[in-house]
């Protein structure tokens, strides 16, 4: 068949009997056709997808996009909340509640400690204490339990276990670059 003069899609030309369909009546035509090709090869015409109406509405607002004005996993969520549980998924709850003790110092123990004393150390639960003074030391060893109490609400239970607590340095007797090795300032006397 040869192609109809000004028809350049090469379609067979149009009969007298039947009008040449245009635009909607053109779209309406193919969905008929597909419909009954589906018919013929067996399938149902609503097989293919679900549609958003049988689920009522929230079957829609899952489609969409939006989560609505409950909770849902998709809303925006803290930072902190993820990284907690990052750490949790990962095993690292131990080492970021040590990390705690002694990034938040000040925060968990109160500003009148963390001046005069800091954490040094924390192996197997035993939190180790340097006091800037003697002095507060002793005050520091007399307020222990209500430390570890603080310790224990802020960063959770079982992470610090007990405090061992110490006061400044002994003073060296050496003086100067080169040392002798001995009993020191002792054994130049009599």
């Amino acid at each position: 068949m040869a192609a109809e003069p000004g028809r350049e899609d090469g379609s067979p030309p149009s009969t007298a009997s039947e009008p040449e369909l245009r635009g909607v009546d053109l779209a309406r035509r193919a969905l008929e056709e597909a419909r009954a090709a589906a018919r013929a090869s067996g399938k149902a015409v609503g097989q293919g997808r679900a549609s958003p109406r049988k689920g009522g509405v929230r079957a829609l607002r899952r489609r969409s996009g939006w989560s609505g004005a409950r909770p849902d996993d998709r809303d925006p969520q803290l930072l902190s909340a993820l990284a907690g549980s990052l750490a949790k998924s990962r095993g690292w709850s131990g080492k970021v509640a040590e990390g705690m003790v002694f990034g938040r110092w000040s925060a968990v123990v109160g500003d009148d400690i963390a001046a005069h004393a800091d954490p040094v150390s924390l192996t197997d639960g035993v939190l180790s204490i340097q006091a800037e003074s003697t002095a507060w030391a002793t005050q520091l060893r007399m307020l222990q339990s209500q430390i570890l109490a603080k310790i224990n609400a802020a960063v959770g239970q079982g992470v610090v276990t007990s405090l061992k607590i110490s006061g400044p340095a002994a003073p060296s007797w050496r003086k100067g670059e080169r040392h002798i090795k001995g009993r020191g300032p002792r054994d130049t006397y009599g």
